[in-house]
């Protein structure tokens, strides 16, 4: 009948490289800030304009996952509907 999908989990050296190479694109980016050759309020419209890029990017992987998660319920609340369509139906009843 129906084949329930695997979960899928990323791996912990795919989280922990995931994280590591967050870590080390936040230090750089903040070296960079601290030591460009700038007015202070240069470099802090920079460092917020980074903080803002940072949670927007947080936001928009949410939302995405949000909704391919809703895609997924609605897809598998259809299949079952489909398959007990399929059950119930008697292709050798009359009409």
């Amino acid at each position: 009948m129906s084949e329930t999908p695997v979960k899928q989990q990323n791996t912990a050296a795919f989280y922990g490289q995931s994280v590591a190479s967050f870590g080390v694109a936040m230090t750089a980016t903040t070296v960079g800030i601290y030591h460009l050759d700038a007015d202070t309020w240069v470099r802090a419209f920079l460092a917020v304009a980074v903080l803002y890029l940072v949670t927007s990017s947080f936001t928009l992987a949410k939302v995405i996952r949000d909704r391919q998660e809703a895609g997924r319920i609605v897809s598998r609340v259809d299949q079952a509907r489909l398959e007990k369509l399929l059950a119930e139906h008697d292709p050798f009843e009359k009409l």
